[in-house]
């Protein structure tokens, strides 16, 4: 070389990563891992090499597998821009863990821009031909370490949701996390009382799109915004439109409806991450959803769950007002079992009428009635059950029949302690049997035949104490539907209208028939809950 050449100066890019795994390792190495240390080792390297240091790249808290860490990506740019001729890291495992990007980069691309890569800890240095298979083995470790700690971290967490601990990031809309126990939920008193408002319209008939207007009117953020507002980092990836991000919308009143969260059942891992290579999620069977029941303070009781849930189940469309009508899909055709539609006439009296006859007019002829007049056929079909249900004879008869009931159940029951012995002498005998044997008094068949009497007998009276026990439940039910009735009857004693609670309450469904001929009367049947 000529005393007159220049040497080129190789410029280096250093590049330091830490993750919470580091954070969080408990031992002496601990500061070594720290992002100012790496600095200070490869910066001590790049100076002992004569390189000059063109740029610091750093990714504080992102995984070895996060590709969209921030200065890694800038990093990766302006090596294609043939801005500097090294990389520098502590390890290869700080530049990466995934194979792919060691074989995409470090093999594959730097060698085609003319960037080198080095690591100084495990001695990666793609100038050295000879530790390329090293550098391959180092990438195959690093992905098994991935791949192990990605399982490791999923059965840790699953673990903690059996056990009835509340993993997420955020706390449902309604609850919020413990302080002194942060996988333990508490009530927020604010955000319940907007839950609690929610369930409540519903039962009243309203829509769900008109309680998302109700909400928005009286200026009730929703559960994204309310988590924004009490200071949380929280994003909701289903609102691609952010200016609509702080509105109730119809999804998201069914979202509150539907969450079992309400009554106290703590419910997870209804997604998970394809692989530990990617963020994205996938939906989870409902079958395989960990559910621990009772597991917190319920915001909504059970009876009005249940009600609730029977009520979404229908989905009645609801009024240009907002409302659910008063017998939606609670009225069938008499002559074709269609619902009968609502329909205004008349100067804006509702009709619920059978549209199939435009369609069937050979099997359907059409049923109509007003809402009004089955209102007041309805309410006054359970005065009759009230006043039968309220008569002294009456009362008198289901005491006696509740008797009688007591009576069957003893005996039936009676009938179970009975075979129970005889099951017990049956299974004696066999123990018997199997005595005489090993002492000899009795050969194998005569073994075989004796027990098979045994067996026989033992299996006839398992079968005769199942029936038993389902007769047993049937008196229960026969007698549990009486109570019921009573139970209907003093709620509803004295009620002068009709609401869409009490309809869903009382009744199954409603039946009504063409008018008779020359008549305003028309065949309507009542089918109760009770």
């Amino acid at each position: 070389m000529l005393l007159n050449e220049r040497v080129k100066t190789m410029k280096v890019a250093i590049y330091c990563r830490l993750s919470d795994e580091d954070k969080n390792k408990k031992n002496k190495e601990v500061d070594s891992e720290s992002i100012q240390n790496q600095k200070s080792m490869l910066i001590s390297y790049a100076m002992q090499k004569q390189w000059e240091i063109y740029n610091i790249y750093s990714d504080d808290d992102f995984k070895g597998s996060d590709r969209n860490r921030p200065d890694f990506n800038r990093l990766l740019k302006e090596a294609e821009e043939r801005k500097f001729d090294i990389i520098l890291c502590k390890t290869q495992a700080r530049f990466t863990r995934e194979l792919e990007l060691v074989e995409k980069y470090i093999h594959g691309l730097f060698p085609i821009w003319g960037i080198r890569f080095v690591s100084i800890v495990d001695n990666a240095d793609t100038a050295n031909k000879g530790n390329k298979k090293a550098r391959q083995i180092n990438g195959l470790i690093n992905e098994w370490y991935l791949e192990e700690l990605s399982d490791n971290i999923k059965g840790v967490f699953r673990d903690k949701k059996i056990n009835g601990q509340h993993v997420g990031s955020f706390a449902v809309y309604g609850y919020t996390r413990d302080p002194e126990n942060k996988g333990k939920l508490i009530v927020d008193l604010e955000a319940s009382r907007v839950v609690k408002e929610i369930f409540n319209l519903y039962m009243q008939g309203y829509g769900k799109t008109h309680i998302a207007r109700i909400l928005n009117e009286k200026g009730i953020p929703n559960p994204s915004e309310y988590k924004r507002q009490q200071g949380f980092k929280y994003k909701n990836s289903h609102h691609k439109n952010r200016t609509n991000g702080t509105f109730w919308t119809y999804s998201s009143i069914c979202t509150v409806i539907k969450n079992e969260m309400y009554i106290g059942n703590l419910v997870q891992g209804k997604y998970q991450t394809v692989s530990y290579k990617s963020d994205k999620k996938i939906s989870i069977p409902k079958e395989n959803w960990i559910v621990v029941k009772n597991n917190h303070e319920p915001i909504i009781d059970i009876n009005l769950w249940n009600k609730v849930q029977a009520m979404s189940k229908d989905r009645a469309k609801p009024f240009d007002t907002g409302k659910v009508g008063l017998f939606a899909k609670k009225v069938k055709c008499l002559e074709c079992g269609y619902n009968l539609k609502s329909t205004l006439k008349h100067g804006g009296i509702r009709y619920l009428r059978c549209e199939s006859r435009y369609t069937h007019r050979e099997v359907c002829s059409g049923a109509m009635i007003s809402v009004d007049r089955l209102e007041r056929f309805v309410l006054a079909e359970l005065q009759i059950l009230i006043d039968k249900y309220a008569d002294k004879n009456y009362i008198a008869q289901r005491v006696t029949f509740n008797n009688k009931l007591d009576e069957q159940k003893e005996d039936l029951q009676a009938d179970i302690e009975t075979y129970k012995k005889k099951i017990e002498i049956c299974s004696n005998g066999i123990k018997s049997l199997y005595v005489d044997k090993t002492k000899g008094l009795i050969d194998d068949g005569e073994f075989v035949d004796l027990s098979k009497n045994f067996h026989k007998d033992k299996k006839l009276y398992l079968s005769l104490i199942s029936e038993i026990e389902e007769k047993l439940i049937a008196l229960d039910n026969k007698r549990q539907h009486t109570e019921n009735i009573y139970q209907f009857i003093e709620q509803f004693t004295n009620i002068e209208k009709l609401n869409r609670n009490i309809v869903l309450e009382l009744i199954d469904y409603i039946e009504v028939g063409h008018r008779y001929e020359k008549s305003k009367d028309r065949p309507v049947k009542i089918h109760w809950n009770f």
